[in-house]
């Protein structure tokens, strides 16, 4: 089966399309399919064989090149989810696990509970760099690329960042790798995320963007935890997914383990679209990202909240964001300033420190602070380049004990 990418050009409700757009379209981005949804709707598809990616930044503007070749009132709107047609994350995330507990060099066991699989990368197992990045990876829905590259030292304090790319960051962060869910029952609590929220729906960024997962009655996640969940979560997760405990499919990790330090410091991304969404910026403009954040030595097995301070001082003190937008550059100037961490008042000192200041209650903690320490923007539409933040070596070094 071949993946494919989409877009929509959309004109004023009186508009005539005109055939030229779709002979451009097409000899410009290899598109190989144009059809009319509607009386002002031109929906362009391309096709590519398995594995070869979501839509690229360069087929973006090729496309509008096209659009804007032709003397109409069309205006390009990108589809700028650019999810392959066939693409479901819950099923892409369950297949990447599908045969990793086998392999005893990745050190995860897989468990039945309630009925569920329930893979262990760091609880009561080692877990390993790959468990790391085949849970991050995952975690996006298949829906971005997540590897483990050489730093400065001297800079960042450790010698090794965690660098995640992806051409679906609407869906890949947003959509699946935020930890938006708090999953509770009576004797468990953890943080969730991955593609199941998109079957259980409910967030309000899920609500206000309209993703979802249609295409699947199976659901994969990830649970930020040190204990495997019980009987109850399974049941509570599986009924808020709509789907049966048979169809569930959990790895758990928390923080204090390398594979879990791996999976939450891959959100550099994920934290830059979730500032901008709430700065109320258009995340759906974002074509294309990449980000890296210093990847912290793990805190000692049981202090939760050391793992939870190294790892979030990785991004707020250590992490790069790059992303390519299609929008006026208005828009990008008038929030610059306040993306990233720095713009937050709590900025300035270890995380673990910040946090018992708010009795260790995250609602409490000032919602700026979250977010990369640099921010680059590449606007497609204007060529020009914004960037705004800096590293703070000394507080990586804090942190991290080094």
């Amino acid at each position: 089966m071949t993946d494919q990418a989409g877009f929509v050009i959309r004109g004023e409700a009186d508009t005539r399309l005109p055939s030229r757009l779709f002979s451009l379209c097409q000899a410009r981005s290899s598109l190989d399919n144009a059809n009319i949804l509607d009386s002002r709707t031109i929906h362009l598809r391309q096709s590519r064989p398995p594995g070869a990616g979501v839509a690229t930044p360069m087929m973006f503007l090729a496309i509008r090149s096209a659009c804007t070749a032709v003397p109409t009132h069309f205006e390009f709107d990108a589809f700028i989810r650019c999810l392959p047609m066939d693409h479901s994350p819950n099923l892409a995330a369950t297949k990447l696990w599908a045969d990793l507990a086998s392999d005893p060099r990745v050190r995860v066991a897989e468990n039945e509970i309630a009925g569920a699989k329930v893979l262990d990368f760091g609880v009561q197992e080692t877990g390993s760099i790959r468990a790391g990045l085949m849970l991050a990876q995952s975690c996006m829905g298949d829906l971005g690329h997540v590897s483990i590259t050489p730093c400065d030292e001297s800079r960042f304090a450790v010698g090794n960042l965690v660098t995640v790319r992806t051409d679906a960051p609407l869906t890949g962060c947003l959509g699946c790798q935020y930890a938006g869910w708090p999953v509770q029952s009576e004797d468990y609590f953890a943080m969730g995320s991955g593609p199941m929220r998109l079957l259980r729906g409910k967030e309000p960024v899920l609500l206000d963007l309209e993703l979802t997962d249609v295409q699947t009655d199976s659901a994969c996640g990830i649970l930020e935890s040190d204990k495997l969940p019980t009987p109850s979560a399974i049941e509570s997760i599986a009924n808020d997914c709509g789907i049966s405990a048979g169809s569930l499919t959990l790895g758990v990790a928390p923080s204090t383990s390398l594979a879990g330090s791996i999976q939450i410091v891959a959100r550099s991304v994920e934290t830059a679209m979730h500032k901008l969404d709430d700065l109320e910026f258009d995340v759906r403009r974002v074509i294309s990202a990449i980000g890296s954040a210093p990847l912290p030595p793990p805190a000692k097995k049981g202090n939760t909240i050391g793992g939870i301070g190294r790892t979030n001082d990785a991004m707020l003190y250590g992490a790069r964001v790059t992303l390519w937008v299609d929008c006026e550059d208005e828009s990008i100037e008038s929030i610059l300033m306040k993306i990233p961490s720095c713009a937050s008042p709590d900025h300035g000192r270890p995380f673990e420190k910040i946090f018992a200041d708010y009795n260790h209650d995250f609602y409490q903690v000032d919602p700026s602070l979250f977010s990369p320490a640099v921010v680059v923007i590449h606007n497609l539409c204007s060529g020009r380049t914004f960037s705004a933040g800096h590293i703070v070596t000394e507080i990586l070094r804090e942190s991290f004990g080094t």
